[in-house]
């Protein structure tokens, strides 16, 4: 892999499993070192043991500021800036119209919004000229989903936040862009029809059925994409909004 990313300093909230491993994985293979968040100790240790040396964890809960408040006091008192910030953590849940639940409603707010809003702001004082922050969207952000109408809210929340941010940050020389991924292999995608090993697969098999390309994508290939939006490859880059989906949102 390409050094695109030596000597830089790399954040990724929600980096224990699926799209964030994947993507902290791909930062330190590319040079940088890298800060993973999680909210289960056992999953983030398992994900820096499999990064390397080059990673750190920090338990935390991206909805919580207190914890977001630690998270970048100790980025800051070991690495001193942030070049690359992956605003990933995030989840949803299957409920339709008549059965959503003032839970379900705060606690995917909570994770993919808040947390968003909250996470960045964090970083923004070790933000400097030509850092990147990635945020994680969805195809469903721009798509009807049934049973899936909060979630999918969240994400059309977080594409206009960053919208918006561009021009808060104009001048600073901070880019933030988008990116949206369609069905993932990930825990976090079969898991929400629990954990019937059948009902997962049908779930996928269903999924890739409505794909132009045929398959649901693999974690890879969303890091791939942050990756590249991180580096200087993408210096004129910003405020955009790229689907990894197989061209699902496209037709």
């Amino acid at each position: 892999m390409s050094r695109t990313m030596d000597g830089k300093i790399a954040v990724v909230t929600g980096g224990s499993t699926g799209i964030g491993l994947a993507t902290a994985r791909a930062f330190a293979q590319a040079g940088a070192r890298v800060f993973i968040t999680g909210r289960r100790q056992a999953e983030l240790d398992a994900a820096v043991a499999d990064i390397g040396a080059s990673a750190t964890g920090i338990r935390a809960d991206s909805a919580s500021l207190a914890d977001l408040e630690r998270v970048f006091a100790t980025v800051k008192s070991e690495a001193g800036r942030v070049d690359a910030l992956f605003a990933n953590a995030g989840g949803g849940s299957f409920l339709p119209l008549g059965a959503i639940t003032e839970e379900q409603y705060e606690d995917t707010f909570d994770r993919n919004v808040k947390g968003v809003i909250f996470t960045v702001q964090a970083a923004l004082p070790l933000l400097g000229q030509g850092s990147s922050v990635i945020v994680t969207g969805s195809n469903t952000g721009i798509m009807g989903t049934p049973a899936f109408s909060v979630y999918s809210a969240t994400k059309a929340a977080v594409r206009n936040l960053v919208r918006s941010w561009i021009l808060d940050l104009k001048g600073r020389g901070i880019r933030v862009n988008t990116v949206s991924p369609g069905p993932i292999r990930t825990p976090g995608l079969v898991g929400l029809v629990g954990q019937d090993a059948a009902a997962q697969q049908g779930l996928l098999d269903y999924l890739a059925d409505q794909i132009p390309l045929g398959r649901v994508g693999d974690p890879e290939e969303v890091a791939k994409v942050v990756l590249f939006l991180a580096s200087s490859d993408a210096s004129f880059i910003n405020g955009a909004e790229i689907f990894v989906d197989g061209g699902l949102a496209q037709v």
